[in-house]
């Protein structure tokens, strides 16, 4: 087993050890990062819901609110015109869902569920919590979910949902006089669920391992290589050379030129070392024939 393979034997476990480590440190951070990443993206998501409901409660609805009486028109409410909007967007990213829930609302669509009601009450509670991040596990696997509340700050959609008499007949007549109703100003009455699967951030996070893992895979490489370069220039080539000259002296060939190597290392110093005991050997063995 010579010197270049164990040298390079050495080199490979450390190399492959600090890959394993390095892969395993940084999968931790890669995914927290691409975590971070999904849930901008939500926030994003949730900003654009929230420029349509302002655009439609500034906008359209004082526009088409003469005509709710005769004929309920849905565009006119801010959460249709959300989730219409996004229904039309999530063509293009398919992975992220938003649902507007409510504990009474008046499409029954828009109904939470248990989790989604547990959010909102988590809302009502604490009127400073401004989101809810969490990971739900269901049938269709796993999802990063993001809630934030939606609290009833304007007297107008107490037009829609205080009482049924003060409602729009067309809406109540759509809708029924039993749902969405018995609302409050400050009320937090729903929230809004954005989603996005686990899978993503999963992608993510390889996507970037791999790239990672590459680079470092392509510094091992060239290291591994200068190195080799360096250890046969600066120690083999030397140490062999030497080699060859110990044996033919060895044999009484004193023929055969000094080697000399330049510079000030430890190679140097053994070349140096060499010599002199190679003249030592040569005067001694011409005193035993003197």
């Amino acid at each position: 087993m010579g010197l270049r393979f164990k040298y390079n034997l050495v080199l490979l476990l450390a190399c492959l050890l600090g890959l394993a480590g390095a892969a395993g440190i940084s999968y931790t951070i890669v995914q927290r990062f691409a975590i971070e990443e999904i849930k901008h993206s939500i926030n994003i998501v949730h900003a654009n819901a929230n420029a349509v409901r302002f655009h439609t409660v500034k906008s359209v609805t004082p526009l088409l609110s003469e005509d709710n009486d005769i004929l309920f028109l849905p565009e006119t409410v801010a959460s249709f015109a959300a989730q219409s909007v996004f229904a039309h967007m999530q063509k293009d990213f398919p992975e992220y869902s938003y649902k507007e829930a409510a504990l009474n609302p008046t499409n029954p669509a828009d109904l939470a569920n248990p989790l989604e009601a547990s959010m909102i009450q988590d809302f009502r509670a604490d009127a400073s919590l401004t989101e809810i991040s969490t990971v739900v596990e269901n049938e269709n696997g796993s999802f990063l979910t993001m809630a934030y509340p939606i609290t009833i700050t304007q007297e107008g959609c107490l037009r829609c949902h205080s009482t049924p008499e003060a409602a729009p007949p067309a809406m109540v007549d759509l809708y029924g006089s039993v749902n969405g109703f018995g609302w409050e100003l400050g009320e937090t009455v729903g929230a809004q669920i954005i989603s996005a699967p686990m899978s993503l951030v999963e992608q993510r996070t390889w996507e970037t391992g791999v790239v990672l893992i590459a680079g470092l895979s392509t510094v091992f490489l060239f290291v591994f290589a200068l190195t080799n370069l360096m250890l046969g220039r600066i120690v083999l080539k030397p140490v062999r050379q030497m080699s060859t000259l110990a044996e033919k002296v060895s044999m009484g060939d004193f023929s055969v030129p000094e080697y000399q190597k330049p510079g000030k290392d430890e190679i140097s110093s053994l070349t140096s070392s060499f010599n002199r005991m190679r003249r030592s050997l040569e005067q001694a063995m011409r005193m035993i024939d003197d």
